[in-house]
């Protein structure tokens, strides 16, 4: 017995050494709990009590060592929702897409909450930075509208990873989130390959006309992106393709037409007036449109293709003029 002591202790020593904390503090009990017997039954397997802090004998009651350290975590998320104990020994994972305000601790209200809770709630969500804030409101929309159309959770992660794209790229306008989160849901739908119409999703969503082109807008703001990147196409035709894109619905040119089509012909259109030419087939087949629709959308952008280009646009020989009627 003498020797497993002093060979713990001075396990416990090298470790505290080394920074090791945990390690070193867990030795140091369990030297505690080898060297303490009970005198009546020596043999007897003693029990921890850990909210006394007590080892016990089990044969006869006797305490024969008190004031333990419990080593285990005594981290405790608590929440007003449920009136039973907490089991959750531990906080919710840390979530990357948002800042510093995901390590602080939140605080929520539920149904019949009082009124100081409700204060406490809206003092944090005032000091939460702009961009955490807008990231904790749309997640917590697109949660809502997941559950409502029977989403899974892979695609309601991914609609929130594309929020954030769209949001670090400061192209959100606007404060209507119903619109933001059916358009990162559409966007999420196409990436995991569920089938939903753009006219379904907007329904669903429970978004009016007036709204779609909030709807539209986010869209376009990273699907010819998306779409040039697996083309291979360069960052200039990414940027014109996007600003066609955008301008077309500005100037209503593409009028009942879905954004898979819109966006396709804005990046033929541009491809064409370039030297990384790609057929509308092509562009198709990436996007997910089929060939005759994304020429019949060109169609509708052809006659004001000077207006929608980007003025430091680089064409190709010919110039705009160049670019073919169909």
């Amino acid at each position: 017995m003498l020797q497993r002591v002093v060979m713990s202790l001075a396990l416990s020593f090298v470790c505290e050494s080394l920074g090791c904390w945990d390690v070193a503090l867990f030795q140091v009990i369990s030297v505690v709990k080898m060297s303490v017997e009970c005198p009546i039954h020596p043999g007897a397997h003693l029990v921890e009590d850990h909210r006394a802090g007590d080892l016990i004998c089990p044969e006869c009651g006797l305490v024969v060592g008190d004031r333990l350290v419990d080593v285990g975590t005594e981290w405790r998320s608590f929440s007003n929702e449920k009136s039973g104990a907490d089991p959750s020994r531990v906080g919710a994972p840390e979530n990357p897409l948002l800042g510093s305000s995901d390590l602080s601790t939140s605080i929520a209200v539920g149904y019949g909450g009082s009124e100081s809770d409700q204060s406490l709630a809206n003092a944090q969500r005032r000091n939460m930075n702009n961009t955490d804030r807008q990231m904790s409101q749309a997640m917590g929309v697109i949660r809502e509208m997941s559950a409502r159309i029977h989403l899974s959770k892979s695609i309601e992660d991914n609609a929130a990873k594309v929020f954030k794209d769209v949001l670090d790229s400061k192209a959100l306008k606007g404060k209507n989130n119903e619109a933001q989160a059916a358009a990162c849901l559409y966007i999420a739908c196409r990436k995991e390959g569920v089938p939903r119409t753009f006219k379904g999703m907007l329904h669903c969503a429970r978004i009016s006309l007036l709204n779609k082109s909030s709807y539209m807008g986010i869209f376009l703001s990273l699907q010819p992106s998306r779409f040039c990147g697996n083309l291979g196409l360069s960052h200039g035709i990414q940027a014109a393709a996007t600003r066609i894109a955008k301008k077309a619905v500005e100037l209503d040119l593409v009028a009942g037409r879905s954004p898979i089509s819109i966006a396709a012909a804005a990046i033929y259109m541009a491809s064409q007036a370039s030297s990384e030419k790609k057929t509308a087939k092509e562009i198709g087949e990436i996007a997910g449109a089929a060939e005759v629709t994304v020429k019949q959308t060109y169609r509708l952008l052809y006659p004001r293709a000077k207006e929608l280009f980007p003025e430091d646009f680089k064409f190709a020989n010919g110039g705009i003029e160049s670019l073919p009627p169909s």
